[in-house]
């Protein structure tokens, strides 16, 4: 209902400044090495920005996913089973992608 409307218009007001960030500091650091790539991740505000961006991402993903099972899939079963694949799946892919930002930041790896 609404907390779902509000959620997905949230979150795709987050991402247009995380985005704008995210290639502006591509550019910025276009043809750079690993190195620099893996220092710049490492600096704090880098690191939480990226979090944001990619929880905030994925989960404005996994909302817009969800409406279209809500809207397509029919058959009470598929529907629900649809619909905890796409949030269990989802919440897999946040929490990846977190540790994978902290473990650059944290070890450089």
């Amino acid at each position: 209902g609404v907390k779902h409307w509000w959620a997905q218009r949230l979150t795709a007001i987050a991402l247009v400044p995380l985005t704008l960030w995210f290639v502006a500091a591509l550019l910025r650091h276009a043809g750079g090495s690993r190195a620099e790539m893996i220092a710049w991740l490492s600096d704090p505000v880098a690191a939480v920005l990226m979090i944001v961006l990619l929880a905030a991402g994925l989960y404005h993903a996994m909302l817009g996913v969800q409406e279209v099972i809500l809207d397509y899939v029919h058959a009470p079963f598929l529907r629900h089973a649809s619909l905890i694949a796409v949030k269990l799946f989802g919440a897999l892919l946040i929490a990846a992608s977190v540790f994978a930002v902290l473990l650059i930041a944290a070890g450089g790896r």
